[in-house]
């Protein structure tokens, strides 16, 4: 599934120049079979962004962990049963919400076009998806132990990337998908008590900001809900994420650790710079992570959360 949302987003994107990738994907996939699916879809998922602004970075967000484990066949939906524990509860992906607004999607698709459109292929308001994937049948939670975590350097980092056919240009671009991000504090709160015997705080962090953060999350936090949004402008897609980064105030250490890999940061300052950069290459990388492990012999799945 290829999912992105927010007026402000939906508009940008619909005006980025597509980058067509090569192969068996292709965005007319549906014209004959299903001609008002993007339209259905559009409009589903526009309408739950209206009611949760949170459901743009939490579909973001699942797509990535869905198409970076077993490439984008809609694994990440399936539930667990007697005999499986599914990726949905694996450790990263526990706390993935907004599963709804695919099934609503799915529901209204099946409702105008039975079993035509797969889980793989469900989309928002987006760039031209290339369309075409099947859904697959196999969702294990130990596969999620593949998943880049926050406490990863950066060689680390594009180890796991190129894992999946994926280079540093993409690991940067993709990173960018935080500006819509919050992430709890027990995903940074190591940087932020006794970091080092040195340092209290991690010194890469900006030394206010760093304080600031350290406040929210104490060392013995209770509150299961205090965390931070990864950029100062967490509803709007925009390239705030990067001048953060430079500013200092990366949350994760992965993200403000690129800013001081030479391999990453000629790319984060530029899209610091240049929004409209930022936008083309994410555009690109986007793209290319749906390319990754295509299935074109799976199934069309009937249910969200069930093989057929």
């Amino acid at each position: 599934m290829t999912v992105l949302s927010t007026n402000t987003l939906f508009l940008i994107l619909l005006s980025v120049a597509i980058m067509h990738a090569q192969g068996a994907l292709n965005v007319h996939y549906y014209d004959q079979s299903c001609p008002q699916a993007e339209y259905i879809v559009a409009k589903t998922v526009l309408n739950a962004s209206i009611y949760d602004p949170k459901v743009p970075a939490r579909l973001l967000r699942m797509f990535f962990h869905d198409c970076f484990i077993r490439g984008c066949d809609g694994s990440i939906l399936l539930d667990s049963t007697p005999e499986n524990k599914a990726e949905k509860d694996g450790p990263p992906n526990i706390s993935i919400r907004s599963f709804y607004v695919i099934d609503d999607a799915k529901a209204k698709l099946e409702k105008a076009c039975p079993q035509i459109v797969s889980y793989a292929d469900t989309g928002g308001p987006y760039w031209k998806v290339l369309k075409g994937r099947k859904d697959g049948r196999v969702s294990k939670a130990s596969d999620t132990t593949n998943l880049p975590p926050p406490t990863l350097n950066t060689t680390q980092l594009i180890q796991s990337f190129a894992n999946s056919g994926l280079d540093i240009k993409d690991l940067v671009a993709l990173s960018g998908a935080h500006t819509l991000g919050f992430s709890h504090c027990s995903s940074f709160v190591a940087r932020l008590h006794n970091f080092s015997k040195l340092h209290e705080i991690d010194p890469t962090l900006n030394a206010e900001f760093g304080s600031m953060l350290k406040k929210k999350c104490p060392r013995s936090n209770h509150n299961g809900d205090a965390g931070q949004f990864l950029d100062s402008t967490s509803s709007k897609f925009d390239n705030n994420y990067y001048k953060q980064i430079v500013a200092g105030k990366g949350v994760f250490a992965t993200d403000q650790g690129m800013y001081h890999d030479q391999r990453t940061r000629s790319m984060i300052q530029a899209f610091s710079k240049d929004q409209s950069l930022f936008f083309k290459e994410f555009v690109a990388s986007m793209i290319k992570l749906g390319n990754v492990g295509v299935k074109e012999l799976g199934e069309v799945r009937l249910n969200c959360n069930r093989v057929n």
